[in-house]
């Protein structure tokens, strides 16, 4: 079995109107969904550290999925959790100031969606995250919140997972 674990962005909540959307997808692809609530946790590094700690002891193969925030905890978590795939949006690499947490690729399959029009976390930062490890890179007509692209994020993520299943 596959589960599906959603890492949300840091001013939002773990069952947010793009969470249950991609979650309701997800299991109807024959995945288990979940998502981690970081409500009242500021610090990535805390954030990473509760992602690991939830995950200890599942033995399903793990897809992570994160957003803004939680793209780079996902992504900080992705090899210690020996996930299956990193599929991120709009994530919060190489952010001014904080160019050193960004973390290193994971070597496994990433797919990244961003919006050409995000004012939060610039969309040349996860062209330059995409170009050094070769991951897949969606740029969308959308903000850093990409309410208005859930059709076009589904679809990716449908397919990243399809992918990883075969």
């Amino acid at each position: 079995m596959t589960t599906v674990i959603f890492s949300h962005g840091q001013e939002s909540g773990p069952w947010g109107s793009k969470i249950r959307a991609m979650a309701e997808l997800v299991t109807g692809l024959g995945c288990k969904a979940d998502s981690i609530d970081y409500r009242g946790i500021a610090d990535p590094a805390e954030r990473v550290q509760k992602l690991l700690d939830d995950c200890r002891g599942r033995d399903d193969a793990l897809i992570l999925v994160g957003s803004s925030m939680g793209g780079h905890v996902a992504t900080a978590a992705a090899e210690s959790l020996r996930a299956a795939g990193l599929f991120v949006l709009a994530p919060a690499y190489y952010m001014q100031g904080y160019e050193e947490l960004t973390p290193k690729p994971p070597k496994l399959p990433i797919c990244i969606v961003h919006g050409w029009h995000d004012q939060i976390v610039p969309v040349e930062n996860s062209i330059r995250f995409a170009r050094s490890c070769a991951a897949t890179l969606h740029l969308v007509d959308g903000d850093h919140r990409l309410t208005d692209n859930i059709d076009e994020i589904k679809y990716y993520l449908k397919r990243f997972i399809e992918q990883l299943q075969q």
